[in-house]
């Protein structure tokens, strides 16, 4: 029986993949811009489990959330535990932070994440079952300016990778004081067309109306055009918060535009949501996004301290970079190749033993230990696009010389054999 992939997931392959955003050294250079990026904002990498008891998610992503109602991957462990595949990255962060009794008060933590997470939804362009997520936390300050150090920081990460047609959407959730008044104005608004409600949102009309918001049911949308805005509805504390977020994406030059429909699927935001966008998408145009999370901490028991973040599909914005033919650097390569000439145990022995040498001096080399004939070896060397190839035979040995070929302009020189590692250090250090 042959087997084949799960539904909604896929490999990542060092080569021969059927797209370019599959191939494995384009993730690498992701994830290299990613860690460079995040230390120059002060962000140290968390590694967390990639599952959780079920409970986590239900408390932090919140229970009237997609992501919790429809989309975790939870099983029983032999424990008769409930555990759930981590659907995202904040509740996990927080977790680790209270446990690991990092959250000192009056001190800022500064997290990012590279990893997986898990969400049972239909597979489309740029969504999968099994997703990969960049994000980042910074916890312990509440001021407006770290919320706009986020949203740089996540733009950075798109402009550095050359990514263009690049737009932020900013809103605010307001506080509870804010949101409670919210409430009462959009259920007063949408009560009377209850019937003309999706299913999904007439449930959510009674658990959290704000939900609403966040629905993709064209009716729904239709019906939402009208609907009275958080922002007429904001405490004049969340006002001014969110006037002065706006007013240092001005100072710091990140266009944007306000957008009240936004809530994001999460329940934990509160104050400044955003979303950045881009054309290649499709309908689902939104690349990463993020906001405030002020008072999660403390719903899990840690003390309550202010915190921001983003989280950014890895898969979306390889798919972006293809779409928009941007270049990415060719995976890395040999240096050298030694190819032994025939079969002979001597000449695989001095092959191995240069190759190994080669290695140990932080210089990148591969052998031929299956081809045959040097015409196969040579190709094989092309194909793994290796700098430079080296034939060992009799001669070579005897002699004491080896002939250095480069592969792209064809052009060899005849090397001492007690010189070649010296040759090949300087031509990899240059």
């Amino acid at each position: 029986m042959q087997h084949q992939i799960p539904k909604g997931t896929f490999d990542i392959l060092p080569y021969g993949a059927e797209e370019p955003w599959l191939l494995s050294h384009h993730w690498q250079y992701l994830e290299s811009i990613i860690r460079t990026l995040a230390a120059q904002y002060g962000y140290r990498e968390i590694r967390t489990p990639i599952y959780e008891l079920t409970g986590l998610f239900d408390r932090g992503v919140g229970e009237t959330s997609d992501i919790v109602s429809k989309e975790m991957f939870t099983f029983q462990d032999k424990g008769g535990r409930s555990i759930t595949l981590r659907p995202e990255g904040t509740s996990s962060v927080v977790r680790a932070l209270i446990e690991n009794r990092l959250a000192n008060p009056g001190s800022v933590h500064k997290f990012y994440y590279i990893g997986p997470m898990f969400r049972y939804e239909r597979p489309q362009s740029g969504r999968y079952r099994q997703h990969h997520q960049f994000g980042v936390e910074a916890i312990g300050n509440a001021s407006p300016e770290q919320d706009a150090e986020i949203i740089d920081l996540c733009c950075q990460f798109y402009k550095r990778l050359g990514i263009k047609n690049l737009k932020v959407h900013i809103n605010t959730v307001g506080d509870p004081a804010s949101r409670l008044n919210y409430r009462s104005a959009l259920i007063d608004y949408l009560k009377p067309h209850l019937s003309e409600l999706s299913p999904e949102s007439q449930i959510r009309l009674e658990k959290n109306p704000l939900r609403i918001l966040d629905s993709k049911d064209p009716k729904d949308k239709q019906l939402l055009q009208g609907a009275p805005s958080i922002l007429n509805h904001l405490t004049d504390e969340a006002r001014q918060h969110f006037q002065e977020v706006c007013h240092l994406l001005d100072q710091i030059q990140i266009p944007y535009a306000i957008d009240d429909k936004i809530v994001r699927g999460l329940d934990y935001y509160n104050k400044t949501v955003f979303e950045v966008l881009t054309e290649n998408l499709g309908a689902q145009n939104t690349i990463g996004a993020g906001g405030r999370f002020d008072g999660l901490i403390a719903t899990f028991g840690g003390p309550d301290l202010p915190a921001v973040g983003f989280a950014t599909g890895l898969e979306r914005v390889l798919q972006v970079l293809s779409s928009q033919k941007i270049d990415l650097p060719p995976p890395k390569h040999p240096l050298v190749y030694f190819i032994p000439m025939g079969q002979d145990r001597k000449m695989r022995e001095t092959c191995f033993s240069l190759a190994t040498l080669c290695r140990r001096e932080q210089i990148s080399a591969d052998i031929e230990l299956n081809a045959k004939k040097i015409q196969t070896a040579l190709q094989n060397a092309t194909r793994i696009e290796a700098d430079y190839c080296i034939v060992i035979g009799t001669d070579e040995i005897e002699k004491g010389f080896v002939q250095l070929k480069n592969l792209r302009t064809r052009d060899q020189r005849e090397v001492p054999l007690d010189r070649l590692l010296s040759v090949l250090k300087e031509l990899s250090n240059g």
